[in-house]
């Protein structure tokens, strides 16, 4: 499953280039210096990196405590079922009951703090714009959650939201060197085959959670028995 949070960064990155490129293209990096612009952008998506991790660690620790109470199999197909009915709906219907307009305002101020630091130079503030830029919300990130939920474990969930963001970097970094270069029919593609391939994911983590016995699918869920037969001497 984590090679899942990989490739679904890679393939939600060419959605990310329309959502989070103005600020790849933007980025003040030394345009004159390829050592130096290097090392700028290598700090940006460590920023980026650390901000998902962060947040897979939050909710793998929300998936390790549902996971204590014996649900780990349940959790995990409901997430699965997220996954596809959030891409079957209409993005009409989902902009007209749109959740995250309470968190609107905490996102506003990371807003702020990213269009201040955007205007600096400083070795730091890049690692800092990427920092802030993971926690701009997207729906692709709310699908890695998803998978850091459902993983069950405080490492997993954070490793899940690491890969996702390490898949993300081909082609953000692109983006930076070369702008907006991807344009047309090749683009709107790409983004006909993203959900496709979230549906797959989803139902990856529906056939994870049936517990077929599939080894790395669906490993049957694991049972301790014990034994009632005692010997008396």
């Amino acid at each position: 499953m984590l090679v899942s949070a990989f490739i679904l960064g890679l393939l939600g990155s060419f959605h990310c280039i329309g959502m989070c490129g103005p600020i790849a293209f933007v980025l003040p990096v030394d345009r004159s210096n390829n050592i130096k612009k290097f090392f700028q952008i290598f700090l940006y998506h460590f920023g980026r990196l650390l901000a998902y991790s962060s947040i897979g660690l939050f909710f793998g620790i929300l998936g390790k405590s549902l996971n204590l109470f014996g649900i780990q199999q349940k959790l995990s197909i409901l997430v699965g079922v997220l996954m596809i009915v959030l891409i079957l709906i209409p993005n009409q219907t989902l902009n007209k009951y749109n959740f995250s307009k309470p968190i609107y305002k905490g996102v506003s101020k990371v807003k702020n703090a990213l269009g201040a630091a955007l205007k600096k130079k400083t070795p730091d503030t890049f690692l800092t714009i990427g920092f802030l830029n993971g926690f701009l919300p997207c729906g692709l990130v709310y699908m890695a959650v998803f998978g850091a939920i459902a993983s069950g474990h405080i490492l997993e969930g954070g490793l899940y939201m690491f890969l996702f963001g390490l898949g993300t970097i081909p082609l953000m970094t692109i983006a930076v060197y070369a702008g907006n270069f991807l344009k047309g029919k090749a683009r709107r593609h790409i983004q006909k085959a993203i959900p496709v391939f979230i549906v797959v994911i989803g139902l990856l983590f529906i056939i994870r959670g049936l517990g077929l016995g599939i080894p790395y699918l669906s490993p049957k869920p694991v049972t301790e028995t014990v034994s009632t037969n005692f010997e008396c001497h």
